[in-house]
């Protein structure tokens, strides 16, 4: 069976590729350029690729950023610090993006003849971003098994797990953790303090090791 996996290059999507080709799937992947000020996540998502010799497709979508604003996209617009339980994290989210996204790597995944589509929205996503909900994720099977006579299935295996329950299985399948990027800022360095390094932080010092990337602060990771 043929599987296409939604690829940021963040910590999820990148253990997501790895756990959907660990089990048989004839694997691709389809990344996306909308205008993120941390576009740098792009060369880590074909770095992977490049190693486990998935094929891989960048879209450009920058168009997007001009159509939903948000403090990811607007230059104007500084990315908040903080946790994601904070209310300034809000500003995080791009509105729709998902629906978009996943729209597009349907079209591909139909070309494609592609069974399943897959994403990495998790439990620690939900609070803040309405397009990682169940009920978002139900609704978008609905609709994507009934868009095309080419019946595809999205699925969002990880949609009840946590971060650190995410970097379990990527520790157990081998995941190069040194090639994920999932800072907001897209710096040279992470920068330690917006929501998603501090979610990524915690999970593993939670499981007691040392994150592989560099960041701009100094960590305890004891």
């Amino acid at each position: 069976m043929k599987a296409l996996v939604v690829l940021s290059g963040g910590m999820d999507s990148t253990t997501l590729l790895y756990d959907v080709k660990s089990k048989g799937y004839e694997t691709y992947a389809i990344s996306f350029d909308y205008g993120q000020k941390h576009s740098k996540e792009l060369e880590f998502a074909k770095k992977t690729c490049d190693l486990l010799k998935v094929p891989h497709k960048i879209v450009d979508i920058s168009f997007f950023a001009k159509l939903a604003p948000s403090a990811l996209t607007l230059a104007n617009w500084q990315i908040p610090e903080g946790y994601y339980t904070d209310e300034n994290m809000k500003q995080t989210v791009v509105p729709n993006r998902n629906m978009v996204l996943l729209s597009i790597a349907t079209a591909y995944a139909i070309s494609i003849r592609a069974q399943k589509l897959f994403y990495g929205a998790h439990a620690g996503d939900h609070p803040i971003y309405p397009d990682c909900r169940k009920e978002f994720v139900e609704a978008m099977k609905s609709a994507i098994a009934l868009c095309d006579y080419h019946t595809v299935e999205l699925e969002a295996p990880y949609i009840d797990l946590k971060k650190e329950d995410i970097l379990k299985i990527g520790l157990k399948l081998g995941v190069d953790f040194s090639l994920t990027w999932s800072c907001y800022k897209g710096g040279e360095k992470a920068c330690g303090k917006c929501g998603t390094c501090t979610e990524r932080i915690e999970a593993f010092k939670k499981l007691g090791i040392k994150d592989p990337i560099e960041y701009e602060i100094e960590i305890d990771w004891n």
